[in-house]
């Protein structure tokens, strides 16, 4: 009984970390509900029997990923988000819609589990082992693997290349009105 409580506390924060993201009008602390809520999903993990992938949840995204993103944000100097409207303020009610989906199959999920309508069967012993996980990452998606790894890489130079030309006509404007 403790796991399931632990569990649905865990699940409870992540939904909080997820609304606190969503809802930021600061990029920097939308970036820390993001990992609040990377911590909560890896305390899920551990909770579900897979302490390899709660570590990697931790180490990659909580820890490599965030520090990145917050490397950029600050370098682009976006902290704080534009006002309402804008170009993607159809994203809002898509969001809200989306939640509404995924709210609604929970429950439905959460009720099959607890009438006993459908059966959750455990799974295997060797579930998201370290071992499983290489096989399946560097055998049958390796490709997929090393594509994302350059495309983040590109992104990230793209980000400094943006911010240099931003930079240079920023300069170049205040010396016009300078002189």
């Amino acid at each position: 009984m403790s796991l399931m409580l632990l569990f649905v506390l865990m699940g409870a924060v992540a939904l909080a970390a997820a609304m606190g993201l969503l809802l930021a009008r600061n990029a920097v602390y939308a970036a820390l509900f993001l990992v609040l809520n990377m911590l909560a999903l890896a305390v899920l993990f551990l909770s579900l029997g897979a302490p390899f992938l709660a570590m990697v949840q931790i180490t990659v995204y909580a820890g490599a990923v965030m520090v990145l993103f917050l490397f950029v944000v600050m370098l682009l100097g976006a902290e704080v988000l534009p006002e309402e409207g804008g170009p993607i303020a159809w994203q809002k009610p898509l969001a809200f819609v989306l939640g509404g989906v995924l709210i609604g199959s929970l429950s439905w999920l959460i009720f099959v589990e607890a009438t006993g309508m459908g059966r959750i069967l455990p799974p295997p012993a060797d579930y998201a082992s370290p071992q499983e996980l290489a096989m399946h990452l560097f055998q049958r998606y390796l490709l997929p693997f090393e594509v994302t790894s350059v495309l983040l890489l590109v992104a990230m130079l793209g980000a400094l290349v943006m911010v240099q030309v931003e930079r240079r006509r920023r300069a170049r404007q205040q010396e016009s009105q300078g002189s």
